[in-house]
């Protein structure tokens, strides 16, 4: 059985025993975590997501992809030019279990973004 979930902007298709590089979350390595932006899963298919379903993983490590350059350089009268280098942050994500319903109530945290701002109670 296959998933297809939603993560970072991205939807990746997943089986148990997989390993994802994702978007940077905010977790740490050894952390279990749920992805509940499930958009199929078996053979249902969500509308736009599928209720109650979920996909469970367990944080492997956060790296580094390759650095990525880029260069702009202006042509005649202004010639300057620009190099610029960026290394994206991401997460390996091992996925253990894909739940079809029920994945609202188990106690394992929520797959969040990095740079998502949770809001605390005061």
């Amino acid at each position: 059985m296959f998933a297809v979930l939603k993560t970072g902007g991205k939807q990746y298709r997943v089986q148990a025993g997989d390993v994802l590089r994702v978007e940077k979350l905010n977790a740490e390595a050894g952390d279990k975590i749920q992805f509940n932006d499930v958009l199929m899963i078996g053979s249902t298919v969500g509308a736009p997501l599928v209720a109650g379903a979920a996909v469970q993983a367990e944080v492997i490590d956060t790296i580094k992809a390759d650095k990525v350059i880029t260069y702009v350089k202006r042509r005649r009268k202004h010639s300057s030019q620009r190099t610029r280098g960026h290394r994206q942050q991401l997460t390996l994500v091992r996925i253990t279990d894909l739940l079809e319903n029920g994945g609202d109530k188990t106690d394992v945290k929520a797959a969040v973004g990095a740079r998502t701002r949770v809001e605390t109670a005061n």
